[in-house]
């Protein structure tokens, strides 16, 4: 057909060679034809259902055998949508601050909310009730309560199974209200692949790229040479940055390919990979639609989520700078073509890469509610969680795209949970001490509370602070504002990173491209005051069980503690300190350092053990690898006795889905290794020692 050889063109892939698309067709264009994954696809064919013959080492299946399986992919949405079904009952499948979030706009609707909670984990706050589940994967398990609690509705929130195509049908099919979109339009657009090719066919600009079937190393290195580099590495299930990785040499693909597979199978189940090609200094803008089930849709507008890091969204805002009302509509009716291609309803973003020169390529859709969704929000004044639940209930949207006015302007803030003076590391802990702003130009969406444990179960991000305001330059304003007044003691965020971030020149400037993080770096740590000290001390010792020989007692002296931060001790004078401190369970003081949580403790005495480390520490022939992070080890890559060169890794660590090698930093031997893979291990266990070579 004359549509498959554009298709092939436009791709330009290895697939595309020596073939005849009007008689063969490759699993792509199948699953664009039946409007099905490449993975049903490739499923039929493995299992016989759908005949194919291999050319080349490729699959290429006939049109006329198209037949055998035109009954078997979802049934697209029906024109004439169902009665309206209301919703009384709601679970949320999901935990942290997005339960909250959703349980706030549900009651406020009059509906009963019930929460799910894995076991030992202390419920989300703000619904009715939460029962216990295996676990959030578990999606037979959450079903089963869903329906002993009365629920009418699944909101599956964002992360977990979201989504999942799979869980969607299974809820649907179990006779509940699936707060989403349809099973089939969320395997349409959920899988990268696939959505890269349904938005190529429905009109919208796509990155050159591979987004076949093959998955071997030959075929995605033969792929990437026609890609070019740079070029980026990500699963083709996946979403929120995990498993992506930037390639700029050849010589590093075939092992990036073996990480990123094994970072998508951990996260999604799923070890397909895609290649793009990496386009550098652009901007991240993306469009939120809303969709009902009568064949009515619009966009909100755009949101620039351009301020990443490692692909993890830091800062976003609406509307985006560099966007005019022009570029706003081409770029809107876009999404709104590639998103109707799927029979899409509810909620989604479509994402786009933004050149300077106004020209834009899609880059994904989102099947479910973004994280950012508030800064959309504010400047609509619409209620997207509250639209989600009329739409899932069957009614029509109630207005037009005539009827979308963007008011003032909105930046949010995600506090994560990781160390930014450390390679932004993930980091873990018990919340001690926590205060956020009150004002009302700011709004706190967060999942923790004081006493909280965080874990390196899950995602890192703790909270999301918005602010709004007339323009970009009051709403920036109010946000570094109210980041000052947060005080979150007990465990390492990015809060100091984000107070300093949004000073620099180019997020006041509005000029940040997905790069500019990068670039611009992290400052340095902060320096301890003597007023951290005495805070610290002052706290340690109140915690002290009372009597003269408690410890800080001196004959003649005021009381004093000898104490330590890190690599740094010393002896200080126990007084009164305006300083916020507190006590976490293993009596170590927390303070805050310029919005740093900074960790003190007594020092201990002295051994020979920690006399020898600290000796052989100030050497050049020995080295303790110690773990920057804490997590699980997923790797030894060398035995004892193995020779290592400098930066050569050593250990691999897995914390909230993320890997980090641990390298050594001299040419030596491995001396001994004090861990075993599957081990979980603390932040500064000694994980193994390197010998300097004689």
């Amino acid at each position: 057909s004359s549509r498959g050889d554009a298709d092939c063109t436009a791709r330009r892939t290895p697939n595309c060679d020596n073939r005849d698309m009007s008689e063969q067709l490759t699993p792509a264009d199948v699953a664009i034809e039946l409007g099905v994954t490449i993975r049903t696809v490739q499923r039929w064919i493995r299992s016989g259902v759908l005949p194919a013959e291999k050319i080349g080492g490729r699959f290429r299946v006939s049109r006329s055998s198209l037949a055998r399986v035109r009954g078997a992919q979802p049934a697209r949405p029906s024109a004439q949508p169902a009665a309206p079904r209301p919703i009384h009952t709601l679970l949320v499948a999901n935990r942290g601050e997005i339960v909250g979030r959703i349980a706030r706009t549900a009651r406020g609707m009059g509906l009963r909310v019930i929460g799910i909670h894995a076991p030992g984990e202390a419920p989300a706050a703000g619904t009715d009730e939460a029962l216990e589940v295996p676990s959030y994967l578990d999606g037979e398990a959450i079903i089963t309560v869903a329906r002993h609690a009365g629920a009418d509705a699944i909101h599956p929130g964002y992360g977990f199974l979201a989504e999942n195509a799979a869980f969607a049908a299974a809820v649907t099919d179990a006779g509940l209200i699936w707060v989403g979109p349809p099973a089939a339009a969320m395997a349409a657009m959920g899988d990268k692949a696939a959505a890269r090719i349904r938005a190529r066919a429905a009109g919208a600009p796509v990155l050159r790229g591979y987004d076949d079937e093959a998955q071997d190393d030959a075929t995605l290195v033969a792929a990437a040479a026609h890609v070019g580099f740079p070029l980026l590495v990500k699963p083709s299930a996946g979403g929120g940055g995990k498993g992506m990785h930037v390639v700029r040499d050849s010589a590093d693909l075939v092992a990036v390919l073996a990480t990123a597979r094994r970072e998508a199978a951990n996260a999604f189940g799923d070890d397909r990979l895609i290649l793009e090609r990496f386009v550098e200094h652009v901007r991240h803008v993306e469009i939120q639609v809303l969709f009902d089930a009568h064949g009515d849709g619009v966009h909100l507008g755009e949101r620039d989520c351009s301020a990443q890091r490692r692909n993890q969204k830091v800062i976003e805002e609406a509307p985006a700078a560099s966007v005019s009302p022009e570029l706003r509509e081409r770029m809107g009716e876009a999404a709104l073509a590639a998103a109707a291609s799927a029979g899409y309803v509810n909620a989604g973003t479509v994402e786009f890469l933004l050149a300077d020169d106004g020209s834009f390529s899609f880059l994904e859709m989102n099947t479910r509610l973004q994280v950012e969704h508030p800064v959309t929000e504010a400047v609509t004044g619409r209620d997207l969680v509250a639209d989600q639940l009329r739409i899932a209930a069957g009614e029509p949207l109630g207005f037009t795209q005539a009827d979308v006015r963007l008011r003032g302007h909105a930046i949010e803030a995600r506090l994560y949970a990781e160390d930014p003076e450390a390679g932004f590391l993930p980091a873990t802990g018990r919340v001690v001490h926590l205060r956020w702003p009150d004002a009302a130009f700011i709004r706190v969406d967060a999942g923790i509370a004081a006493g909280d444990q965080v874990s390196d179960r899950y995602d890192p991000m703790l909270a999301k602070i918005i602010a709004t305001g007339r323009d970009r330059h009051e709403a920036l304003a109010r946000l570094r504002a109210a980041l000052r007044e947060i005080e979150l003691l007990g465990v390492t965020t990015n809060l100091r990173f984000l107070r300093w971030l949004l000073e620099q020149p180019p997020v006041v400037d509005g000029e940040v491209r997905t790069d500019s993080l990068a670039a611009i770096g992290v400052p340095d740590l902060p320096q301890l005051a003597d007023e951290h000290w005495r805070a610290a001390a002052a706290a340690l010792h109140g915690a002290l069980p009372d009597g003269v020989w408690s410890g800080a007692w001196r004959l003649n002296a005021a009381p004093a503690l000898r104490i330590e931060s890190g690599d740094a001790s010393r002896t200080v004078t126990i007084g009164v300190s305006p300083r916020t401190a507190a006590l976490d369970r293993d009596g170590i003081a927390h303070v805050d350092v310029e919005g740093r949580s900074t960790a003190f403790r007594l020092a201990p005495a002295p051994t020979v053990e920690s006399a020898r480390r600290r000796a052989a520490s100030e050497t050049s022939d020995h080295a303790s690898l110690v773990a920057p992070m804490p997590g699980r080890v997923i790797a030894i890559r060398a035995a004892e006795g193995a020779s290592v060169q400098p930066g050569e890794p050593v250990i691999v660590i897995e914390a909230m889905k993320m890997e980090h090698a641990v390298v050594s930093p001299i040419a030596g031997v491995v001396a001994g290794l004090m861990v075993r893979e599957g081990d979980q291990v603390q932040r500064g266990d000694v994980l193994a020692e390197v010998s300097g070579q004689p």
